[in-house]
């Protein structure tokens, strides 16, 4: 585990089992609607969603390859979105008849997400979904169509399992809440 990280630590928002035992029936939940398919594409929202893709993966039972598209609306250290989203790294895969299952590791204004779904929806996929693993539906700001959804958490800065801080601490197993007390105030 990151040493360093509990200067930062308010609390563990959803703890280590809790975080397994969802992915994992999410994991199911996802195989068992995709149990006819044989071209699944799963597409990880870089960097945050890849600790997520990675256990959500091992937990499906049903053929699928997966992608990275890597988008910004975030600087470093950024605490808000600065509103404008850029593709910093386009899929390598093909997606015109393929279906496709966004995973995301948060999801809070929609706009990235939007901006994301408008991107591949345009590549004329067979099915487009979404599955992220936390939601705070009360940032939302643009509709977005959630499939399947981890956690919903209230308007709370987090970080672990694959939210940075600052870049660092994506390797907790857990998800804490930022004591934001705790932060330079360029943060």
């Amino acid at each position: 585990m990151s040493a360093g990280y509990e200067k930062f630590l308010q609390e563990i928002l959803i703890d280590e089992q809790t975080l397994q035992a969802r992915v994992k029936e999410l994991g199911q939940q996802i195989s068992a609607d995709y149990a006819d398919c044989d071209d699944l594409l799963l597409i990880c929202i870089l960097k945050g969603g890849v600790v997520f893709l990675a256990d959500l993966t091992r937990y499906m039972t049903v053929p699928h390859e997966i992608d990275f598209l890597a988008v910004s609306s975030y600087g470093k250290g950024a605490r808000e979105s600065r509103g404008h989203v850029r593709i910093d790294m386009d899929l390598t895969e093909e997606i015109t008849g393929r279906h496709v299952l966004i995973v995301e590791d948060i999801i809070d204004s929609g706009h990235t997400l939007r901006f994301v779904l408008d991107v591949l929806q345009a590549r004329d996929p067979a099915s487009l979904r979404l599955v992220t693993l936390m939601d705070k539906p009360v940032r939302r700001t643009v509709d977005i169509p959630i499939d399947y959804v981890g956690f919903e958490i209230e308007n709370k800065f987090v970080f672990g399992y694959g939210l940075d801080l600052d870049e660092k601490f994506r390797n907790l197993p857990f998800v804490g809440v930022v004591n934001l007390e705790s932060l330079p105030e360029d943060v």
